[in-house]
């Protein structure tokens, strides 16, 4: 408010004059009294009007500034009372101690003093103790931005909810692009007549073109299996509350034979230009095949990246085509480097070991050294039978090195060759994989989202059964490879034993002819078992893993150790294929603690339950039929109720 100054009088310049006057008129008075006379009257009613003059302007001053005065307090109390503005101050103990008006509307008519502020809203005590300085809540529909002033211990919330909306409308209006592509479009029409293919691209085209005007989307066909599709932000977010319901339908139709029909859909979005969208969604559609195929990859322009579907095992629709331009385009790759350095996964299983040994005789073929990345601390019970036999073998064992001997035997030129996983976490030696400038991946798995970076040739085959018999296909393409020894021949066949589960699971014709290729060279079929041999005292720890299982929804087997009680990787992946054997199981999950305290989970499934996509809902990853994770910070307990909420949303999606 403004300042009142004392009561003025007459300014100094009024007086200054008056006193000059006073000095002419007595030099007047003194040469002329009569003129004198007439002055001074003159001069006394010139005064008199003067300070009558000046002491109006001064009283409609002083109203003016008192009336000003009332107006700005009224109008500061009104602006503290009345505006559009949450204030609240609050006590050291989080208790309100004062409200401005505009706080009532939030409080149904009762008081607020000396409520705590959570009884306005959950999120202002945490602001208060981060001591936000800008924050957001929401409260009755409202969206307000919370300002905070920790020395006043004050609160405003500004009334933000139009401008949220704005915001909303903007990021729901933002163009998406579609690719969606008809993954076994070609091996189901190929045996078809005109009017079959005829009939079942008129099913496709309808349900699609159904769901595209039933969802908003703007959907165009550009050619036999692939449409290009535009929409929004809006959409996407509805499709993802359905999780892409629109799998299941198209699963339903069915060509020859009754194979149903898959999709994959590859999503772009982000606050990008167009062609950078299409690219987006390109590489979306890449990741979701090199996964498999039927499931709907979505990626914005940060790289974050969501799957949903996955759900059936894919179509084998790999071709000997490609094995052979894979086996050339190898071939010419070790030709031109200084040696191989060949890596597994940590913890190597069988397939592992054998895919490994196949590359190195790749590598040895084409007269190049080969060598194989191998921790000896870093070994599990499952395979040690397999390096007792390795290591009698003095040729072979010869190209068996530690870590730290492959990082001094890499160069610039070298080239490292990865297999049986594409996670650069998962890899034998990560710092190695960082040296190496070229890389090749070979490997059976779904393609992930943690991805090794820069490959020079990537071979991934998800509708294969294991990479030892990817690997086992590329020897048969090699020009001149050497005769394989029983043992190799034997590790190579052992790999696809396991991950086949003795030829039960993810088995197809060309894992057949892999196993008799195998065979031809030599491969023994009695050592495989006597590798694949349990040990007695595992094998009771693995009872006592089963006798504690759990009926989860009528055909899922849940195991869970003791707390404390440590089993190995092997020794729990053993026991849920154990599990599978039992009567109404379709999938088996078993839960341990790690040496380190944490929790590892290994899953195992006979195709109807997708326990990948469950294990990646749970920071894991793996396959169909055969996945895994590993957990910090969390309990068996803990991690036994979060693995039961995450199937719960599986099936949920599903329905």
């Amino acid at each position: 408010m403004p300042n009142l100054q004392k009561k003025p009088t007459l300014s100094r310049h009024l007086w200054i004059i008056y006193l000059l006057s006073i000095i002419l008129l007595g030099v007047i008075w003194y040469y002329q009294w009569i003129l004198g006379i007439l002055m001074t009257l003159f001069m006394a009613v010139s005064f008199y009007y003067s300070i009558r003059t000046e002491k109006t302007i001064i009283d409609e001053t002083e109203r003016y500034i008192t009336t000003l005065s009332h107006r700005l307090k009224k109008v500061g109390e009104e602006a503290l009372l009345e505006m559009p503005i949450g204030i609240i101050l609050f006590s050291e103990d989080y208790h309100i101690e004062w409200t401005n008006t505009y706080m009532g509307k939030f409080s149904e008519g009762e008081s607020l003093i000396g409520k705590p502020l959570d009884h306005i809203s959950d999120d202002l005590i945490p602001i208060v103790n981060e001591d936000k300085t800008d924050a957001w809540i929401e409260l009755d529909g409202y969206n307000f931005q919370v300002t905070h002033k920790n020395e006043e211990r004050l609160l405003y919330l500004f009334d933000r909810t139009e401008q949220k909306k704005i915001e909303t409308l903007y990021q729901n209006d933002r163009t998406v692009l579609f690719i969606i592509y008809l993954d076994n479009y070609e091996e189901i029409t190929q045996n078809m007549d005109d009017t079959a293919k005829s009939h079942l691209n008129s099913e496709v085209t309808s349900v699609l073109n159904n769901w595209a005007q039933e969802c908003g989307i703007y959907l165009k066909r550009t050619s036999q299996d692939r449409f290009l599709a535009i929409g929004n932000n809006e959409i996407l977010n509805e499709l993802e509350k359905a999780k892409f319901a629109i799998l299941d339908y198209v699963r339903q139709l069915h060509g020859e034979k009754n194979n149903p029909v898959t999709l994959s859909i590859g999503v772009g979005y982000g606050e990008v230009d167009l062609p950078m969208l299409g690219e987006l969604a390109q590489s979306s559609l890449d990741l979701a095949l090199g996964r498999g195929g039927d499931q709907v990859t979505i990626k914005d322009e940060e790289g974050r990246v969501r799957f949903y579907g996955g759900k059936t095992n894919p179509m084998e629709k790999r071709t000997r085509v490609r094995a052979r331009v894979i086996s050339h385009a190898l071939k010419e790759l070790i030709k031109t480097s200084d040696n191989v350095i060949i890596m597994g996964h940590k913890a190597p299983d069988m397939d592992a070991f054998g895919s490994a040994i196949g590359i190195l005789k790749i590598a040895q073929a084409n007269d190049v050294d080969g060598y194989i990345v191998f921790d000896p601390d870093d070994i599990d019970t499952g395979v040690f039978r397999l390096v007792d036999a390795i290591k009698k073998d003095e040729n072979l064992w010869a190209h068996f090195i530690d870590p730290e001997e492959a990082e001094d035997k890499i160069t610039k030129r070298s080239l490292v060759v990865i297999v049986d996983t594409n996670k650069p976490s998962m890899v034998a030696d990560e710092e190695l994989l960082n040296k190496a400038e070229y890389k090749v991946v070979i490997d059976h798995h779904r393609r992930g989202e943690d991805f090794i970076q820069n490959p020079t040739l990537v071979y991934m085959e998800p509708y294969a059964s294991s990479t030892a018999e990817l690997v086992t296909e590329l020897i048969e393409y090699q020009p001149k490879v050497e005769k394989l020894s029983t043992l190799e021949a034997t590790a190579l066949l052992a790999g696809i034993t396991v991950d086949t589960k003795n030829f039960t699971l993810r088995t197809g014709s060309r894992t057949f002819d892999a196993a008799s290729f195998l065979r031809s060279r030599g491969a023994d079929t009695v050592k495989v078992q006597e590798f694949l041999k349990e040990d007695i005292d595992l094998y009771i720890r693995k009872s006592k893993l089963i006798e504690g299982v759990e009926l989860y929804r009528d055909h899922i087997a849940i195991a869970a150790a003791e707390p404390g009680d440590v089993f190995g990787t092997v020794l729990i992946a053993q026991t849920a294929d154990t599990l599978l054997m039992m009567d109404r199981v379709e999938a088996s999950f078993v839960i341990s603690e790690r040496e380190d305290g944490g929790i590892r989970i290994s899953a195992r499934s006979l195709g109807a339950l997708n326990v990948q996509v469950i294990m990646e809902q749970m920071h894991g990853g793996g396959h169909l039929t055969n996945a895994a994770t590993q957990i910090n910070e969390m309990s068996i307990a803990e991690a036994k109720d979060w693995l039961k909420e995450v199937i719960d949303n599986y099936y949920e999606g599903s329905d």
